[in-house]
């Protein structure tokens, strides 16, 4: 999407840094010689990179495989945002040691991302912990950097703020804030860290690198800065522009240079910088390719229930270029016959429409279902998710092209209803829409999957997206 300018306070702001890199920051990167490995936890974190390989199911032989081809990122995708914390917990000690271990095996040198959810859903700072004990303990630092710049997210003076429509509001008054699951009150990511630690980790234990800090200072400040934290502490870093992330990253190379660990917490922004992944043009119907003359339809699921996908997916609905099967959420999330049911009879109907060629919408009932505790919340959102992969599972053709709408969604039909274990990442579809090419080893070899994550785009970006999947022989454009 594209935020207006951010507004609170702006005449107030140093300009971004403009003095050049010597050498070049992706020289720098290269030098260095390090894989971004990104523990995603679901796969809505490769919004920002192309030409990377992302793995649904590892172990150290696969991890090492990929390291030793010298990939600039490498995506793990834990999906632990659907886990409860103990197990989203063990997920990333288990995976910090397998990466560990075969970054040793190898040779090549990691940098480690922990991505999560630019509107501050996830387990934080529990995953984190695990994950630098899992990786040999002694981290000397963990940096939470939320800005997603492409999705209008930013931080200023370590306070986070949303883009909506041509306003900026502070994350705590948006309606992520009020996740059944995930949900939080503060703003002030210091404070954030301390209600999201239940205190464990104090507000003024939190360090902040603010803009003033990056805009003035550059990366020798930067540096510094992190030369002295210890014991894992956590360092909140804003960033209003591309420039911001960038001094970041090169102060962040020379701290680790001095012999600093550094363990990073971040959305999708983050992660092409410290990658030194270029920038690229979003894909075009050729290189998406799926354009088709005749053949069966493709699918669309939609499990996410945020305001931004209602609203795609009731524009969606308004056209005449898919056919709309709705699914009964309360049913999915009951068990035994119930759900049994519910399965059979929208399998029954997406199969035939598919099969006739009809491009077809899987949806979720709207209205939001809670549960007495925040668990027992996500227990039913990931028996609802399950109801829809085990529809995807049932298709009786290949479809032409596979839409997942929301994170634990778009992970769940990857896994188990289309049975990925290695996708190349092509690029983006819209903004922060990623595309994946499905591996030789999944259910329909080379399949076209886009993964639109559930808080992203405008009202038509979900049509857009379907209408550029279906074309056929059209000019790019």
């Amino acid at each position: 999407m594209t935020a207006a300018p951010f507004t609170p306070d702006s005449q107030a702001l140093p300009p971004p840094w403009s003095e050049p890199f010597v050498p070049p920051l992706s020289e720098r990167i290269g030098a260095v010689g390090r894989t971004v490995v990104v523990l995603d936890d679901d796969p809505t974190g490769t919004q920002t990179v192309h030409d990377v390989p992302v793995l649904t199911r590892w172990d150290v032989p696969s991890i090492a495989a990929e390291l030793a081809a010298g990939p600039p990122a490498l995506y793990l995708l834990t999906n632990s945002r659907a886990l409860d914390p103990v197990r989203a917990a063990e997920v990333n000690f288990r995976t910090g040691w397998q990466v560990r271990t075969a970054a040793q095996r190898t040779g090549r040198a990691v940098a480690v991302v922990s991505r999560g959810d630019s509107t501050l859903r996830g387990h934080f700072p529990s995953e984190t912990l695990a994950l630098a004990e899992g990786l040999g303990g002694a981290v000397d630092g963990v940096l939470l950097v939320p800005a997603f710049l492409e999705g209008g997210r930013v931080t200023i003076d370590g306070r986070h703020w949303v883009a909506d429509g041509d306003r900026w509001l502070p994350v705590g008054e948006t309606p992520y804030a009020r996740d059944a699951t995930f949900g939080f009150t503060s703003s002030d990511l210091p404070d954030w860290v301390a209600e999201r630690s239940a205190g464990r980790i104090r507000r003024e234990e939190v360090g902040v690198l603010a803009l003033a800090d990056l805009r003035r200072g550059g990366p020798a400040v930067v540096a510094d800065r992190l030369a002295g934290l210890r014991g894992g502490a956590v360092c909140v870093c804003d960033a209003l522009a591309l420039a911001d992330l960038e001094v970041l990253v090169a102060g962040a190379l020379a701290a680790e240079a001095a012999g600093v660990r550094l363990l990073y917490r971040t959305a999708a922004s983050f992660v092409p910088v410290r990658a030194g992944i270029a920038p690229r043009g979003l894909l075009t119907a050729t290189e998406v390719g799926t354009g088709r003359r005749g053949g069966p339809g493709g699918l669309v699921v939609v499990g996410s229930h945020v305001p931004a996908t209602t609203a795609q997916l009731t524009r969606l609905l308004a056209s005449d270029t898919v056919l709309g099967v709705q699914t009964d959420a309360a049913a999915l999330a009951g068990e035994g016959r119930e759900a049994d049911a519910e399965v059979d009879r929208v399998a029954g109907i997406v199969g035939a429409a598919l099969g006739s060629g009809r491009d077809t919408v899987v949806y979720t009932s709207r209205a939001v279902l809670t549960a007495p505790s925040a668990d027992e919340t996500l227990q039913r959102s990931v028996r609802v998710s399950a109801g829809l992969v085990r529809i995807v599972a049932r298709l009786p053709v290949r479809p032409a092209y596979v839409v997942g709408k929301g994170g634990i969604t778009a992970s769940d039909v990857a896994t188990t209803g289309l049975g990925i274990v290695r996708a190349e990442v092509l690029g983006q579809i819209r903004p922060g829409v990623p595309v994946w090419r499905a591996g030789p080893d999944s259910r329909f070899p080379g399949l076209t999957y886009v993964v639109f994550p559930g808080n992203v785009g405008s009202a038509e970006d979900l049509l857009a997206v379907v209408r550029r999947l279906g074309a056929v022989e059209q000019q790019d454009g």
